[in-house]
């Protein structure tokens, strides 16, 4: 029996089934393109393989380990026509890591393809091999299924779905702690899908997806928007800096979704003088640098808009007309955001400013970012009632990430829940450290951590990625320029890396550089005393440093886990 208008509306498998007879064009990928109707009948037919494979029961949980290919969006629709789950499997994971994923989300099938099947060899995922389908080779099922062939109308027997019904579960970057698998239900994505005004998506828009489909900023940002209107999606197997310009040129891309550090190595790549006659009209995304965002406007003349939020989606905060530079923005209209402090639950008191904009009370005005009265957003996490209890308590959703709000109410980031450090007995975070960094016009990227100091508390490290080879006497003369430098953050040690690590979604990972601390493989430099002077640390230093921990006792702080 068909769907009825009442089964599915308000959900995303309404938004997909109104482009049924859509001739539009829906994807552009590499020499291919696909219309809105060709899209929808691969959705149908997938959708029936679903009930060929898994029959009926509960909703199934299908696996996918793909690159951006266009099979990846069929499943997607396949999914929401079905009333069954995508779970976006991160390739960058690996061995025990992806197998444990897979097991924790209950998959049932996994859709894949050759290129990415081999990271699955020898992995204990509770799939059974013949429901492992691989999508560029037939099998038994799928042969004589063309890509966009509904095989006896199968799939219209799954497209009775309600609201509720999960459609995604997206792992988390994984930037701190272990990934987790926020749910994402059909009427949470559709309500995401109508909002494609706020960014100037109309049917006319050219869309860019170079941002992993298995993370939530390439489905709610990109794609669920242009299938809300039937605009174009051009699409890209994995991000490429080098490439971004050349396909926006030849696709004619209108809007671009960002997530971590895109942006940065966007800006990395040699300028041209034609770099502004493009296409480009929108860049939204998070995490981007006041500096990045405004370098990016100007050199291929578009509007960059910066948001915070996350896959949990409870919690959104926009920059508007007045925003200061560096701050978040204000919350969505109706939304009730404040800055607690984690042990009393009390509202933080108000950012402090002195004349040169460093902000004068860290230890007071630094909390964790926390929505009043959104608990109700959040359709938690897949089989982690203990992760779930974190972000829930006392009917507030509790971020996880740390900010600042000023005396007109404007909410600044100030890091991760990890990223305190305490030096001289002076608590503050990372996010201001790496935002006057970032400054320096030198540099690609960086990151501010703690590692331990020999006596007690922390010592500030960064990690930087520049353009030209790191020279001591200028970074030490930029320093002692910043005025809103405070007097305990300036770095004690400096790494200089070719690659900053980074998680499959382009945030900083900092756990391998907490790991390392000192002792790795790239160049360190450090200021053996308090004034602004870098040397090299070589071995005869590592060495002393590691003496100064045992005389004091802490010298297991420096053991790798």
């Amino acid at each position: 029996m068909g769907a009825t208008l009442t089964d599915v509306e308000g959900t995303f498998a309404r938004l997909l089934l109104d482009r049924a007879d859509d001739d539009h064009a829906a994807l552009l990928f590499e020499d291919q393109r696909y219309s809105w109707a060709d899209v929808v009948r691969a959705a149908r037919a997938r959708a029936g393989l679903i009930h060929r494979y898994l029959g009926t029961g509960s909703p199934p949980h299908i696996g996918v380990l793909l690159e951006n290919v266009p099979e990846y969006i069929f499943w997607i629709g396949a999914a929401a026509l079905a009333g069954a789950t995508v779970v976006g499997i991160n390739p960058t994971r690996r061995g025990a890591e992806l197998a444990a994923d897979i097991r924790h989300t209950d998959c049932r099938m996994i859709v894949t393809d050759s290129a990415q099947a081999p990271l699955l060899d020898g992995l204990d995922t509770g799939v059974p091999p013949e429901n492992v389908l691989l999508v560029d080779r037939p099998t038994p099922l799928t042969r004589g299924v063309s890509r966009t062939e509904d095989p006896s109308g199968c799939g219209k027997r799954h497209e009775s779905t309600k609201g509720g019904d999960r459609l995604l579960l997206l792992f988390t970057s994984g930037s701190t702690g272990a990934p987790k698998a926020v749910a994402c239900s059909q009427g949470r994505l559709a309500a995401i899908a109508a909002r494609g005004d706020q960014f100037g998506i109309t049917r006319e828009s050219v869309t860019y997806i170079a941002m992993p489909l298995f993370h939530g900023n390439a489905i709610m940002a990109n794609l669920a928007m242009a299938v809300a209107v039937g605009a174009t999606v051009a699409m890209r197997r994995r991000f490429s800096a080098s490439g971004f310009l050349p396909d926006v040129q030849k696709y004619g891309v209108t809007y671009f979704n960002y997530v971590g550090r895109a942006l940065a190595y966007v800006l990395a790549t040699p300028e041209g003088a034609a770099d502004a006659r493009n296409t480009l009209h929108t860049a939204f995304g998070t995490e981007a640098s006041a500096r990045d965002m405004r370098r990016f406007g100007e050199r291929f003349g578009c509007r960059v808009i910066e948001a915070y939020g996350s896959s949990e989606g409870a919690i959104a905060i926009g920059k508007g007309e007045g925003c200061p530079l560096d701050a978040l923005g204000l919350p969505q209209h109706g939304m009730e955001v404040a800055i607690l402090d984690p042990d009393t639950e009390k509202e933080c008191p108000r950012a402090e400013f002195d004349s040169s904009g460093a902000l004068r009370n860290p230890g007071e005005a630094i909390g964790e970012i926390v929505g009043l009265n959104v608990a109700g957003a959040f359709e938690g996490y897949y089989n982690n009632p203990e992760a779930d209890a974190q972000r829930l308590r006392d009917g507030k959703y509790w971020s996880g990430d740390l900010g600042y709000r000023d005396a007109a109410g404007y909410f600044y980031f100030a890091g991760r829940g990890g990223d305190w450090l305490r030096v001289d007995s002076e608590n503050f975070a990372a996010a201001p450290v790496e935002r006057i960094l970032g400054r320096w016009s030198q540099v690609v990227m960086g990151a501010v951590y703690p590692v331990p100091d020999p006596r007690t508390g922390d010592q500030v490290m960064a990690a930087l990625e520049l353009d030209r080879p790191f020279d001591p006497a200028a970074f030490a003369t930029f320093l002692g320029e910043q005025a809103d430098l405070g007097t305990k953050w300036a770095p004690r040690f400096v790494r200089i890396v070719a690659n900053m690590p980074l998680t499959s979604t382009n945030k900083v990972d900092k756990k391998p550089l907490r790991r390392d601390h000192w002792e790795c493989p790239d160049a360190v430099w450090w200021r053996p005393g308090r004034e602004l002077v870098y040397e090299p640390l070589d071995a005869g230093r590592v060495a002393m440093l590691r003496a100064e921990f045992a005389s004091h006792g802490r010298a297991h702080l420096l053991t790798r886990p």
